[in-house]
């Protein structure tokens, strides 16, 4: 498989501008987490958006399985056991940071959000630092 960037720089451009339109349009900040998070409570008058939001990300990996499926052909080396974990861990993470990536990352920076800015920083410090050590004590694997 060839490097090329047209791909991810499509997909950047796609991200961007379904959080511009979900601003524009609706208001919210496309914060997966937010949006899981606040469609799981049932709020009334707020779930129809959330739920074609989580629809959409669902159905574009769907379509990118079909038309592309090189692109998520994965060779975890880890164990289910750890991936589980990992998945889990940001799950809190995400809960203590009040956002993930996609809500700090993309939208708050994109905003210039001093908080989202700081956040974005801890995020990825968190995650080398994480990558490193299971690396440097487990020789990358759980």
């Amino acid at each position: 498989m060839e490097f090329t960037l047209i791909k991810p720089l499509f997909g950047g451009f796609l991200l961007g501008l379904a959080a511009l339109s979900l601003l524009f349009f609706n208001g919210r900040v496309a914060g997966v987490s937010g949006i899981l998070g606040g469609f799981l409570s049932f709020r009334k008058r707020d779930t129809l958006w959330r739920f074609a939001f989580l629809t959409g990300l669902v159905a574009g990996g769907v379509l990118l399985l079909a038309t592309c499926p090189e692109t998520l052909d994965l060779n975890l080396k880890s164990s289910p056991p750890a991936v589980m974990l990992a998945g889990l861990l940001v799950g809190i993470g995400s809960r203590m940071g009040s956002g993930c990536t996609s809500g700090h990352g993309i939208c708050g920076i994109g905003r210039l959000s001093q908080r989202s800015m700081i956040a974005a920083v801890i995020f990825l410090s968190s995650g080398i630092a994480a990558a490193v050590s299971i690396d440097l004590v487990f020789g990358g694997l759980i």
